[in-house]
Protein backbone atom coordinates (compact mmCIF):
# COMPACT_ATOMS: atom_id res chain seq x y z
CA UNK A 1 0.00 0.00 0.00
CA UNK A 2 1.30 3.47 -0.93
CA UNK A 3 0.72 6.32 1.52
CA UNK A 4 1.29 9.88 0.37
CA UNK A 5 2.52 12.53 2.81
CA UNK A 6 2.21 16.14 1.60
CA UNK A 7 5.48 18.05 2.03
CA UNK A 8 3.70 21.06 3.45
CA UNK A 9 2.24 22.51 6.68
CA UNK A 10 3.24 20.36 9.67
CA UNK A 11 5.42 18.04 7.62
CA UNK A 12 8.16 20.40 8.78
CA UNK A 13 7.46 19.52 12.42
CA UNK A 14 5.95 16.04 12.50
CA UNK A 15 7.23 14.67 9.19
CA UNK A 16 9.88 12.42 10.79
CA UNK A 17 7.20 10.90 13.04
CA UNK A 18 4.61 10.26 10.33
CA UNK A 19 7.07 8.90 7.79
CA UNK A 20 8.50 6.43 10.31
CA UNK A 21 5.03 5.53 11.56
CA UNK A 22 3.79 4.38 8.17
CA UNK A 23 7.06 2.66 7.31
CA UNK A 24 6.78 0.66 10.54
CA UNK A 25 3.33 -0.37 9.37
CA UNK A 26 5.08 -1.81 6.29
CA UNK A 27 3.65 0.73 3.88
CA UNK A 28 5.42 2.48 1.06
CA UNK A 29 5.68 6.17 1.90
CA UNK A 30 5.62 8.70 -0.94
CA UNK A 31 6.45 12.29 0.01
CA UNK A 32 5.29 14.93 -2.46
CA UNK A 33 7.93 16.84 -4.38
CA UNK A 34 9.34 20.17 -3.26
CA UNK A 35 7.00 23.12 -3.67
CA UNK A 36 7.25 24.64 -7.15
CA UNK A 37 5.30 27.07 -9.31
CA UNK A 38 3.33 24.38 -11.12
CA UNK A 39 2.29 22.77 -7.85
CA UNK A 40 1.21 26.11 -6.36
CA UNK A 41 -0.84 26.98 -9.45
CA UNK A 42 -2.71 23.69 -9.24
CA UNK A 43 -3.40 24.31 -5.54
CA UNK A 44 -4.72 27.80 -6.30
CA UNK A 45 -7.05 26.51 -9.02
CA UNK A 46 -8.54 23.91 -6.66
CA UNK A 47 -8.89 26.26 -3.66
CA UNK A 48 -11.42 28.88 -2.67
CA UNK A 49 -9.87 32.34 -3.22
CA UNK A 50 -10.18 33.43 0.43
CA UNK A 51 -8.01 30.66 1.89
CA UNK A 52 -4.43 31.43 3.02
CA UNK A 53 -1.40 30.65 0.86
CA UNK A 54 -0.09 27.70 2.97
CA UNK A 55 -3.42 25.85 2.57
CA UNK A 56 -3.41 26.46 -1.19
CA UNK A 57 0.11 25.00 -1.27
CA UNK A 58 -0.98 22.00 0.81
CA UNK A 59 -3.79 21.29 -1.65
CA UNK A 60 -1.27 21.50 -4.49
CA UNK A 61 0.87 18.88 -2.75
CA UNK A 62 -2.16 16.58 -2.39
CA UNK A 63 -2.89 16.90 -6.12
CA UNK A 64 0.76 16.03 -6.80
CA UNK A 65 0.40 12.87 -4.70
CA UNK A 66 -2.70 11.74 -6.61
CA UNK A 67 -0.60 11.87 -9.78
CA UNK A 68 1.92 9.60 -8.07
CA UNK A 69 -0.84 7.01 -7.81
CA UNK A 70 -0.87 6.67 -4.03
CA UNK A 71 -3.63 4.65 -2.36
CA UNK A 72 -4.19 7.24 0.36
CA UNK A 73 -3.03 10.73 1.29
CA UNK A 74 -2.43 11.26 4.99
CA UNK A 75 -4.27 14.38 6.17
CA UNK A 76 -4.57 14.41 9.99
CA UNK A 77 -7.20 16.52 11.70
CA UNK A 78 -5.01 18.50 14.10
CA UNK A 79 -7.14 19.48 17.11
CA UNK A 80 -4.89 20.39 20.03
CA UNK A 81 -1.45 19.69 21.53
CA UNK A 82 -1.74 21.98 24.53
CA UNK A 83 -4.46 22.22 27.18
CA UNK A 84 -6.88 25.07 26.51
CA UNK A 85 -5.49 25.80 23.06
CA UNK A 86 -6.34 24.58 19.58
CA UNK A 87 -4.93 24.63 16.08
CA UNK A 88 -6.01 27.19 13.52
CA UNK A 89 -9.53 26.17 12.33
CA UNK A 90 -8.15 25.53 8.85
CA UNK A 91 -6.02 22.70 10.26
CA UNK A 92 -9.02 21.19 12.02
CA UNK A 93 -11.16 21.32 8.88
CA UNK A 94 -8.47 20.33 6.40
CA UNK A 95 -9.69 16.75 5.73
CA UNK A 96 -13.23 18.03 5.07
CA UNK A 97 -11.93 20.82 2.87
CA UNK A 98 -10.16 18.26 0.68
CA UNK A 99 -12.87 15.60 0.64
CA UNK A 100 -15.68 18.00 -0.22
CA UNK A 101 -13.82 20.68 -2.11
CA UNK A 102 -11.15 19.08 -4.27
CA UNK A 103 -11.97 16.78 -7.16
CA UNK A 104 -10.61 13.26 -6.83
CA UNK A 105 -10.02 13.39 -3.06
CA UNK A 106 -13.23 11.70 -1.88
CA UNK A 107 -11.69 8.26 -1.44
CA UNK A 108 -8.05 9.28 -1.02
CA UNK A 109 -7.95 11.12 2.29
CA UNK A 110 -6.73 9.04 5.22
CA UNK A 111 -7.37 10.96 8.40
CA UNK A 112 -7.43 10.73 12.18
CA UNK A 113 -8.06 13.05 15.14
CA UNK A 114 -4.88 14.17 16.87
CA UNK A 115 -5.29 15.56 20.35
CA UNK A 116 -2.58 15.67 22.96
CA UNK A 117 -1.45 17.59 26.03
CA UNK A 118 2.03 18.23 24.65
CA UNK A 119 4.01 18.28 21.42
CA UNK A 120 4.28 14.51 21.70
CA UNK A 121 1.49 13.09 19.49
CA UNK A 122 2.61 9.46 19.72
CA UNK A 123 -0.34 8.12 21.76
CA UNK A 124 -1.64 5.22 19.65
CA UNK A 125 -5.23 6.28 20.36
CA UNK A 126 -4.66 9.24 18.04
CA UNK A 127 -4.36 6.78 15.17
CA UNK A 128 -7.20 4.37 15.99
CA UNK A 129 -9.23 5.65 13.03
CA UNK A 130 -6.41 4.64 10.69
CA UNK A 131 -6.09 1.20 12.28
CA UNK A 132 -9.79 0.57 11.84
CA UNK A 133 -9.89 1.77 8.25
CA UNK A 134 -6.87 -0.32 7.25
CA UNK A 135 -7.70 -3.29 9.52
CA UNK A 136 -4.46 -3.04 11.49
CA UNK A 137 -3.99 -4.85 14.82
CA UNK A 138 -3.54 -2.56 17.82
CA UNK A 139 -0.25 -4.12 18.93
CA UNK A 140 1.26 -3.27 15.52
CA UNK A 141 -0.14 0.24 15.79
CA UNK A 142 1.40 0.72 19.25
CA UNK A 143 4.82 -0.48 18.08
CA UNK A 144 4.73 1.88 15.08
CA UNK A 145 3.89 4.79 17.39
CA UNK A 146 6.72 3.89 19.77
CA UNK A 147 9.37 3.62 17.05
CA UNK A 148 8.17 6.81 15.34
CA UNK A 149 8.22 8.65 18.66
CA UNK A 150 11.86 7.71 19.27
CA UNK A 151 12.86 9.11 15.89
CA UNK A 152 10.80 12.29 16.39
CA UNK A 153 12.48 12.97 19.73
CA UNK A 154 15.89 12.59 18.10
CA UNK A 155 14.79 15.07 15.43
CA UNK A 156 13.70 17.56 18.09
CA UNK A 157 16.95 17.12 20.03
CA UNK A 158 18.96 18.06 16.93
CA UNK A 159 16.59 20.95 16.24
CA UNK A 160 16.96 22.32 19.78
CA UNK A 161 20.75 22.05 19.54
CA UNK A 162 20.64 24.72 16.83
CA UNK A 163 20.18 22.70 13.64
CA UNK A 164 17.28 24.09 11.67
CA UNK A 165 14.37 21.82 10.78
CA UNK A 166 15.60 20.76 7.33
CA UNK A 167 19.01 19.82 8.71
CA UNK A 168 17.47 17.92 11.63
CA UNK A 169 15.14 15.99 9.29
CA UNK A 170 18.11 15.05 7.09
CA UNK A 171 20.10 13.91 10.11
CA UNK A 172 17.42 11.54 11.46
CA UNK A 173 16.13 10.27 8.11
CA UNK A 174 19.51 9.70 6.48
CA UNK A 175 21.76 9.36 9.54
CA UNK A 176 24.07 12.03 8.17
CA UNK A 177 26.30 14.25 10.26
CA UNK A 178 25.88 17.92 9.40
CA UNK A 179 28.25 20.65 10.42
CA UNK A 180 26.52 23.09 12.75
CA UNK A 181 25.04 26.15 11.07
CA UNK A 182 26.02 28.32 14.03
CA UNK A 183 28.20 31.11 12.69
CA UNK A 184 30.67 32.02 15.40
CA UNK A 185 32.30 34.65 13.16
CA UNK A 186 29.06 36.51 12.46
CA UNK A 187 28.62 40.07 13.74
CA UNK A 188 24.82 40.00 13.41
CA UNK A 189 22.35 37.61 14.99
CA UNK A 190 18.65 37.70 14.10
CA UNK A 191 15.56 36.12 15.59
CA UNK A 192 13.43 34.63 12.79
CA UNK A 193 9.74 34.25 13.61
CA UNK A 194 7.42 32.25 11.40
CA UNK A 195 5.50 29.01 11.20
CA UNK A 196 7.62 26.07 10.13
CA UNK A 197 5.80 25.77 6.80
CA UNK A 198 6.66 29.37 5.97
CA UNK A 199 10.24 29.32 7.24
CA UNK A 200 11.39 26.00 5.82
CA UNK A 201 9.58 25.75 2.49
CA UNK A 202 12.28 27.37 0.36
CA UNK A 203 9.86 28.19 -2.46
CA UNK A 204 7.45 30.00 -0.13
CA UNK A 205 10.12 32.07 1.61
CA UNK A 206 12.39 32.24 -1.45
CA UNK A 207 15.36 30.82 0.46
CA UNK A 208 15.41 33.32 3.30
CA UNK A 209 17.66 31.01 5.31
CA UNK A 210 20.22 30.73 2.52
CA UNK A 211 20.09 34.50 2.00
CA UNK A 212 20.88 35.07 5.67
CA UNK A 213 23.74 32.59 5.50
CA UNK A 214 25.16 34.35 2.44
CA UNK A 215 25.13 37.60 4.45
CA UNK A 216 27.03 35.84 7.27
CA UNK A 217 24.09 36.31 9.64
CA UNK A 218 23.52 33.96 12.56
CA UNK A 219 19.89 33.28 13.45
CA UNK A 220 17.62 31.52 15.91
CA UNK A 221 14.06 30.26 15.36
CA UNK A 222 11.25 29.26 17.73
CA UNK A 223 11.69 25.55 17.02
CA UNK A 224 15.26 25.71 18.39
CA UNK A 225 13.90 26.71 21.81
CA UNK A 226 12.51 24.34 24.42
CA UNK A 227 8.75 24.55 25.02
CA UNK A 228 9.20 25.39 28.73
CA UNK A 229 11.36 28.36 27.77
CA UNK A 230 8.74 29.60 25.28
CA UNK A 231 5.97 29.30 27.83
CA UNK A 232 7.80 31.46 30.39
CA UNK A 233 6.97 34.52 28.33
CA UNK A 234 3.25 33.96 27.86
CA UNK A 235 2.22 32.26 31.10
CA UNK A 236 1.91 35.61 32.84
CA UNK A 237 -0.42 37.01 30.19
CA UNK A 238 -4.05 37.53 31.22
CA UNK A 239 -4.99 35.63 28.11
CA UNK A 240 -2.73 34.01 25.56
CA UNK A 241 -3.77 33.43 21.96
CA UNK A 242 -6.12 30.59 21.04
CA UNK A 243 -3.69 28.83 18.73
CA UNK A 244 -0.76 26.74 19.98
CA UNK A 245 1.77 27.45 17.24
CA UNK A 246 0.93 31.15 17.38
CA UNK A 247 1.72 31.03 21.09
CA UNK A 248 5.04 29.30 20.36
CA UNK A 249 5.94 32.20 18.08
CA UNK A 250 4.69 34.73 20.60
CA UNK A 251 6.84 33.19 23.37
CA UNK A 252 9.87 33.18 21.08
CA UNK A 253 9.20 36.77 20.03
CA UNK A 254 8.95 38.02 23.60
CA UNK A 255 12.16 36.14 24.45
CA UNK A 256 14.00 37.74 21.52
CA UNK A 257 12.71 41.24 22.25
CA UNK A 258 13.27 41.18 26.01
CA UNK A 259 16.48 39.19 26.49
CA UNK A 260 18.62 41.35 24.24
CA UNK A 261 20.20 38.27 22.62
CA UNK A 262 19.54 39.23 19.00
CA UNK A 263 20.28 42.36 16.99
CA UNK A 264 16.97 42.37 15.13
CA UNK A 265 13.89 40.29 14.35
CA UNK A 266 12.26 39.23 11.08
CA UNK A 267 8.68 37.95 11.04
CA UNK A 268 7.86 35.78 8.02
CA UNK A 269 4.14 35.53 7.39
CA UNK A 270 1.92 34.40 4.54
CA UNK A 271 -0.83 36.49 3.01
CA UNK A 272 -4.24 35.68 4.42
CA UNK A 273 -3.06 34.30 7.78
CA UNK A 274 -5.64 35.26 10.42
CA UNK A 275 -3.62 34.38 13.57
CA UNK A 276 -0.65 36.36 12.26
CA UNK A 277 -2.78 39.50 12.11
CA UNK A 278 -2.75 39.34 15.94
CA UNK A 279 0.86 38.25 16.24
CA UNK A 280 2.22 40.93 13.94
CA UNK A 281 0.58 43.73 15.93
CA UNK A 282 1.90 42.33 19.24
CA UNK A 283 5.42 42.20 17.79
CA UNK A 284 5.14 45.78 16.54
CA UNK A 285 4.13 46.97 20.02
CA UNK A 286 7.03 45.06 21.55
CA UNK A 287 9.42 46.56 19.02
CA UNK A 288 8.22 50.06 19.94
CA UNK A 289 8.81 49.32 23.63
CA UNK A 290 12.22 47.67 23.29
CA UNK A 291 13.56 49.70 20.34
CA UNK A 292 14.76 46.51 18.67
CA UNK A 293 14.72 46.53 14.83
CA UNK A 294 11.80 44.55 13.47
CA UNK A 295 10.71 43.74 9.94
CA UNK A 296 7.75 41.81 8.56
CA UNK A 297 8.12 39.78 5.38
CA UNK A 298 4.70 38.95 4.02
CA UNK A 299 4.76 36.51 1.11
CA UNK A 300 2.13 35.34 -1.32
CA UNK A 301 2.14 33.44 -4.58
CA UNK A 302 3.16 36.60 -6.47
CA UNK A 303 6.04 37.88 -4.33
CA UNK A 304 9.22 38.62 -6.28
CA UNK A 305 12.55 37.20 -5.10
CA UNK A 306 14.64 40.24 -6.04
CA UNK A 307 12.41 42.48 -3.95
CA UNK A 308 12.80 40.15 -0.98
CA UNK A 309 16.57 39.99 -1.38
CA UNK A 310 16.78 43.80 -1.36
CA UNK A 311 14.72 44.16 1.82
CA UNK A 312 16.73 41.58 3.74
CA UNK A 313 20.04 43.08 2.67
CA UNK A 314 18.82 46.57 3.63
CA UNK A 315 17.66 45.35 7.04
CA UNK A 316 20.98 43.65 7.80
CA UNK A 317 22.96 46.65 6.49
CA UNK A 318 20.96 48.99 8.71
CA UNK A 319 21.76 46.90 11.79
CA UNK A 320 25.46 46.70 10.90
CA UNK A 321 25.73 50.48 10.34
CA UNK A 322 24.08 51.31 13.63
CA UNK A 323 26.20 48.80 15.52
CA UNK A 324 29.28 50.33 13.92
CA UNK A 325 28.19 53.80 15.05
CA UNK A 326 27.76 52.65 18.62
CA UNK A 327 31.25 51.07 18.57
CA UNK A 328 32.78 54.16 16.95
CA UNK A 329 31.41 56.72 19.43
CA UNK A 330 31.50 54.46 22.46
CA UNK A 331 30.88 55.99 25.87
CA UNK A 332 30.29 59.53 24.57
CA UNK A 333 26.94 58.69 23.12
CA UNK A 334 26.15 55.42 24.77
CA UNK A 335 22.41 55.28 25.16
CA UNK A 336 21.75 58.09 22.73
CA UNK A 337 22.03 56.04 19.57
CA UNK A 338 19.26 53.52 19.26
CA UNK A 339 19.52 50.37 17.28
CA UNK A 340 15.84 50.80 16.63
CA UNK A 341 15.27 51.43 13.03
CA UNK A 342 12.99 51.13 10.24
CA UNK A 343 10.07 48.92 10.89
CA UNK A 344 9.07 48.00 7.42
CA UNK A 345 6.90 45.54 5.62
CA UNK A 346 6.86 43.86 2.27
Amino acid sequence: MKIGIPKALLYYYYGPFWKTFFEELEMEVVVSEDTNKKLINEGIKASVPEICVPIKIFIGHCIDLIKKDVDYIFVPRMISIYKGEVFCPKFMGLPDMLIHGVEGMEDKVLTCHIESKSDDISDYRNYIDIAEKLALPHDKLKKACRVASEKWYRFREYNKKGYHVLEAIDMVNNSVKIESTKRSDSDVKLGILGYVYNMYDSFVNMNVIDKLKSLNVDFITFDMIDESELRKYIDDMDKALFWTFSNKLLGAGYKFFRENEVDGIIHITAFGCGPDSFLGKLFEIESDDTKLPFMTIRVDEHTGENHLQTRIEAFVDMIRRKKAKVMQWGDKIEGSISLYGDSSCL
